[in-house]
Order: C-alpha cells, then structure tokens, then sequence
C-alpha cells in the first residue's frame, strides 16, 4: 500500500500488487466522488459519501492492523490513523445531513 511506506523502515519490492491495487481503488474512488460533484440528485451524493465513509473505515483498519502487526506505532502511523478517522466522522456526518428533510420556516 501506498501509505504503508511510512509504517515501513525500508521499502519491500513483494508489496508491488498491494501497491496497484490500493491505487486502482483510490482511482475508483476519485471516479465516483468526480461523478457525484456534478449531481444534484441527494441520493447519489448520500451513496457516494456513503463509499466514501467504508473506504476511510477499511483504511483506518488496515493501518491499525498492520502498526499492531509489525509492534511499530511512529508518529506517521498516528497522523494517519487520526486522518482517517476524522475523515470517515466527517463524511458520516455530512451523509446524515444530506439526508435530512429541511426546515419549514
């Protein structure tokens, strides 16, 4: 993976394929958000952020696994664990504030 660089002393040429295929998904990613900004339809946003939201679960937990796996908790893997986390807590909150029915005034 990408950002496993920062979890890793040295760089490894076994983790080549998790290295495509963590980019294939960021691109699939930034495909469906791209689509998503020129909708205005709630219900493709809500799914959307809705993605979004696993996709910064799975890569909170794939980070969490692997400083636990190899004993090494750096400060790098903190910054990310608290990236991912903030960004899954936003994405959540606003997926519930899309969703919401407006206010009569």
């Amino acid at each position: 993976m990408l950002h496993g660089w920062l979890l890793l002393e040295e760089y490894r040429p076994s983790c080549k394929a998790s290295l495509r295929l963590h980019g294939g998904a960021l691109l699939s990613i930034s495909l469906i958000l791209w689509s998503a900004f020129h909708t205005s339809e709630k219900t493709i946003i809500r799914w959307t952020l809705l993605s979004e939201t696993c996709y910064f679960i799975v890569q909170f937990l794939v980070i969490l696994a692997s400083a636990v796996d190899q004993g090494l908790f750096s400060q790098d893997a903190g910054v990310l664990l608290l990236s991912y986390a903030f960004f899954g807590t936003f994405s959540v909150f606003y997926y519930f504030q899309v969703g919401r029915k407006p206010k009569k005034i």
